[in-house]
């Protein structure tokens, strides 16, 4: 098989040429990984290859599952893998293997797929973009100069650029969603419970981390929460699932919907035309296949909910790094600087501030289960602005001489009130204040490559449904994909492969 072919299918179409015999996962495996040392000088993905894991796992005689044979690639953060680093972005982590094999990835082996690498992501997965000290920056294959987001950025820089044809991924803040949307992937965070983390961690951030996976086609989505979708006993709750295959919905007709549109931010910060064109298309798009789609929005507070989801995300900052320096011998100050600053004001949080702010996500909940009352979707840019350019979000200079002796003196309650903290807030929210929502109130949300700039960036469009609407939305997905196809629109291979080592 050569690379052009091997790029033009999806995962489920990969796994169905291995299940015939028409090529080997040995094959596969080595097609992706001489993309992936074509490409990694450009784009930065993988912060750690499993290069001999894969070619053992693709040798064995008895692979089998779903995606039995199809290369890929895990998140570097809480998908553990059993005698491998879970660095999760930071520098102190990477020399501490794991113990096992955490439930997403025992699934995934399940499945047959050969796992050789991890792809990168920020500091605890803590910001929209992938830039750390550790690993640098990753860049986004439709233009490296811009980020691919975060916190799923290597794993969306890694299937755009077509290492692999979808990746482990997940979302807490909208780190699914945000990469998708940057990149010109389908991105679907499943509701809260569908996905059951563990064995570590069995309800992250509140319930708001939901594991999942980014893709070029929404088959390879859909048949991967068929994977992942399983209730397991240690879970700390169980919620309704689909009585159909997730795949089926891919072929099955979807029903006429009635979806409320906004393009008006959250945070009352700007969206860019490009990011209120893309709504205005794809509600016009919408219309044309017979849906309703008129200006609607959930009657909230949407600032107070941003400052509500930063007061929960700070706090769980502060507990991922003291436990991080626990386990390490690390110091604080062997972090980045953000990741420092995020947990000081964390840590400096009384704990009835943080429970209240974190009650107050039931309000945001009911105001959303209002919305869907009235409507089956609420449809949204899934960023303000098309991605951002590298180092956009970096400190100012002054910080790194103006934060450490602050927090070296538990300042963290001045910090917070610094302009900096508040500065930092306004970066990672008001490029992406779409996406706390759908994880505040533990709802089914996915972004949909629906839109590109007039300087050929992606720009998606998210929908966020009710309770249980994974189905609906795959229905949704595919048919949009059908409608306006994109699986076939790559990034350009100029910026990507220098010429004298294009593949042939």
């Amino acid at each position: 098989m050569r690379y052009d072919e091997y790029r033009a299918y999806d995962a489920v179409g990969l796994a169905e040429l291995v299940a015939r015999g028409e090529v080997r996962a040995v094959e596969l495996l080595e097609l992706a990984l001489d993309r992936c040392a074509q490409v990694e000088p450009a784009i930065n993905s993988v912060s750690l290859l499993m290069e001999e894991n894969g070619r053992r796992l693709a040798a064995r005689e008895d692979l089998a599952g779903p995606f039995a044979g199809v290369p890929f690639l895990i998140k570097d953060l809480a998908q553990d893998y059993a005698g491998y680093p879970t660095s999760a972005g930071t520098g102190p982590l990477r020399s501490i293997p794991a113990t096992g094999h955490s439930l997403v990835v025992r699934r995934w082996l399940d499945a047959g797929l050969v796992i050789f690498g991890k792809t990168t992501t920020p500091e605890f997965g803590s910001k929209g973009i992938t830039e750390t000290r550790t690993f640098g920056a990753t860049r986004n294959p439709w233009d490296t100069e811009r980020t691919p987001g975060g916190s799923s950025g290597g794993a969306a820089a890694a299937v755009a650029a077509g290492i692999v044809p979808v990746a482990g991924a997940s979302d807490g803040g909208g780190s699914i969603r945000i990469p998708a949307a940057c990149t010109g992937l389908f991105g679907l965070k499943a509701g809260r419970g569908l996905i059951p983390n563990g064995p570590v961690l069995g309800d992250p951030l509140f319930g708001a981390v939901s594991e999942g996976v980014l893709s070029r086609s929404v088959r390879d989505t859909a048949a991967m929460y068929d994977v992942l979708g399983v209730p397991d006993p240690g879970a700390p709750y169980e919620v309704p699932r689909s009585r159909r295959p997730y795949l089926d919905a891919v072929k099955d007709p979807v029903c006429r919907l009635r979806i409320g549109f906004t393009h008006e931010s959250p945070q009352g910060t700007p969206v860019d035309p490009e990011a209120v064109r893309a709504v205005e298309d794809v509600a016009a798009l919408l219309e044309s296949l017979g849906h309703t789609v008129e200006p609607a929005a959930p009657n909230l507070d949407g600032r107070r909910l941003g400052m509500d989801f930063m007061t929960v995300w700070t706090a769980w900052c502060a507990a991922e790094l003291a436990e991080a320096c626990h386990e390490t011998g690390a110091s604080a100050a062997d972090f980045d600087l953000d990741t420092q600053m995020l947990a000081a004001v964390g840590r400096a949080v009384p704990s009835p501030e943080l429970l209240l702010a974190q009650a107050r996500w039931t309000e945001y909940t009911r105001a959303l289960a209002d919305f869907h009352e009235t409507y089956h979707l609420l449809l949204t840019p899934s960023l303000a602005e098309p991605a951002l350019r590298i180092g956009q979000n970096r400190a100012p200079a002054i910080a790194d001489v103006v934060v450490p002796p602050l927090l070296r003196l538990g300042a963290g309650k001045i910090l917070s009130r610094t302009g900096y903290y508040r500065d930092v807030v306004t970066a990672n929210l008001a490029a992406v204040p779409f996406s706390q929502l759908a994880n505040i109130t533990g709802r089914p949300a996915m972004s949909v490559p629906t839109h590109w700039t007039a300087t050929g960036l992606p720009l998606g469009t998210q929908f966020v449904g009710r309770p249980g609407s994974e189905y609906l939305l795959l229905q949704l997905a595919a048919e949009i994909e059908t409608a306006r196809p994109w699986f076939d629109r790559h990034p350009p291979e100029s910026a990507l492969v220098p010429a004298s080592h294009s593949h042939q």
